[in-house]
């Protein structure tokens, strides 16, 4: 299948404001891309891009005093295919893990381990290691965290979700990532597009999704605590220790967001050539990250 996707972010700055945008495609769906989410600023200003530590790619902006426009507009191929379950899938001792994944044990900003290896231990302790222990986290914050936009905050840890009990998508991950850490599971922070395909659509604006990816035998493997299923279509922005690692924009600087929307919808294969959109597309959310 195709995949439209893309963003328009507009932002109100009462000075000149340096940001670090992590905005594109992840590298390594580059070869499945028809047409580039190239970026486009408005009004132009100029622009410089890295890889990050975790490779992912990164945009450098000083943007003007006054309103400044970001958008995107991609085409990607995807394979259509629901995510796969890998139920064989082993867990490693710490003394086999990669060297590169280690870094995926330890506490970070957002997944506080120190706090939460107890009730890990606790409520996991007892279930089969490896895949089985990793989707029995999952099931556990899925019904454990009440899903609420109003719920958001910039600065809630792994921890107060778990007492709180209620959060966005990017809380379900900071939660289940912690535990998974806890039980000596590298897990690691994802940002996404995730569009309802292949599920019945939801009635709200779309946004960017946060979930998590763990390794288990050899390879690592997509998890979605918030929507507790394997997905179709997910493509992939970041990889992070945790959401401070791959923050969609970050600003040195006051700054008002003006408006936010975020479109990720299949086209139809059959009329090549077109480009239409369906159901939420472009729907618009204004407020903070």
């Amino acid at each position: 299948m195709q995949i439209r996707f893309g963003y328009e972010i507009v932002y109100q700055c009462p000075q000149p404001t340096p940001m670090i945008l992590t905005l594109h495609a992840h590298y390594s769906r580059a070869s499945d891309l028809i047409r580039p989410d190239l970026l486009c600023i408005d009004p132009p200003v100029p622009m410089t891009m890295y890889r990050d530590g975790f490779g992912n790619w990164c945009s450098r902006i000083v943007a003007p005093a006054g309103r400044i426009r970001l958008t995107a507009d991609g085409l990607i191929r995807d394979h259509g295919r629901t995510e796969p379950v890998l139920l064989n899938a082993q867990q490693h001792p710490v003394e086999q893990l990669p060297q590169e994944t280690l870094v995926f044990l330890l506490g970070s900003r957002y997944c506080e381990t120190d706090l939460l290896m107890g009730a890990a231990w606790q409520l996991f302790g007892n279930t089969p290691p490896g895949w089985a222990r990793v989707q029995a986290v999952c099931d556990y914050v899925n019904q454990h965290i009440v899903f609420g936009y109003q719920f958001a905050r910039p600065t809630k840890t792994a921890f107060e979700a778990f007492n709180e009990r209620q959060g966005v998508c990017r809380d379900y991950a900071h939660l289940a990532i912690t535990f998974c850490r806890c039980l000596n599971i590298p897990a690691r922070y994802c940002t996404a597009y995730l569009g309802d395909i292949g599920v019945p659509p939801v009635d709200a604006p779309m946004d960017f999704a946060g979930s998590m990816e763990v390794f288990l035998g050899g390879a690592w493997h997509p998890f979605d605590p918030r929507n507790n299923q394997p997905r179709i279509g997910r493509i992939l922005i970041a990889r992070g220790r945790d959401a401070a690692d791959v923050a969609i924009t970050t600003t040195y600087g006051q700054h008002t967001l003006e408006s936010f929307r975020v479109w990720t919808d299949e086209v139809p294969a059959t009329v090549p050539g077109v480009l239409g959109v369906s159901g939420s597309s472009f729907a618009t959310m204004s407020g903070s990250f």
